[in-house]
């Protein structure tokens, strides 16, 4: 796996650093392992003095292993470089688990892929909700339970979902930041920065002037999607 020939991007990064951006991974844990493979071989083949490695949220819900990914996430904050920094970012299906597990909107999120991650942290189907988060690792939960909605570098904004046109970056709410798409999707203006997303999955990633979108629907078949951004350039790795 190489990264493909690197395009104009639509922002700029401070020297130094370079960031890769992974999206929705949903429970594709193979993927999402051979991902991380073609990423810390990159650094080996192009070091630089500083890197973030960023997910963009989903990480949970529909595809096979859910936890699996928790756990490939815990272990690559233990083994990552130290010039690298890990950041995890809360997308819409962690919300929707997080309020599940609190005893709000279960049906929501059953309806929506919920089940197939209880099944991944191995809690009984018939199990009543309210005794579903004892049967969780407690590391899983704090985990979850921390992930941050947003994360800038340079001129890049790394949310889940989108913002709101119009909305000052720091007035944006945390329901727009894990949920909107439309009149985000089709707006042409300036947000303030580049908003590199996930949530809306497309057949390949989508550059745009005002914004990247990365989930290119992993657990429908599609890739999994990392987008590397360095200095003016923007490159792509696939699992």
């Amino acid at each position: 796996m190489t990264l493909a020939a690197p395009i104009v991007a639509p922002g700029r990064l401070p020297p130094g650093l370079r960031v890769y951006a992974i999206g929705d991974i949903h429970g594709c844990a193979d993927q999402l392992a051979a991902l991380h493979r073609a990423v810390l071989a990159d650094l080996a083949d192009r070091p630089v003095p500083r890197a973030e490695l960023v997910h963009l949220g989903d990480l949970l819900d529909r595809g096979p292993d859910s936890a699996g990914v928790i756990e490939a996430l815990l272990a690559l904050q233990a083994k990552a470089p130290p010039a690298v920094l890990t950041i995890t970012l809360r997308g819409n299906h962690e919300q929707m688990a997080l309020d599940a597990l609190s005893g709000d909107e279960v049906g929501l999120w059953l309806d929506n892929g919920g089940a197939a991650t209880l099944s991944s942290w191995g809690v009984p189907p018939r199990l009543r909700p309210a005794a579903w988060a004892g049967l969780i690792q407690p590391a899983h939960l704090a985990f979850l339970r921390a992930l941050p909605l947003r994360h800038r570098a340079g001129d890049y904004l790394f949310v889940h979902a989108g913002v709101r046109p119009g909305v000052p970056l720091g007035a944006q709410t945390a329901d727009d930041l894990l949920w909107i798409r439309e009149p985000f999707l089709s707006a042409t203006e300036p947000f303030g920065a580049v908003v590199v997303h996930g949530h809306t999955p497309t057949p390949a990633p989508v550059v745009r002037a005002n914004r990247v979108g990365l989930d290119t629907g992993a657990v429908m078949g599609g890739a999994l999607t990392c987008g590397v951004f360095e200095a003016d350039r923007l490159g792509f790795l696939a699992a």
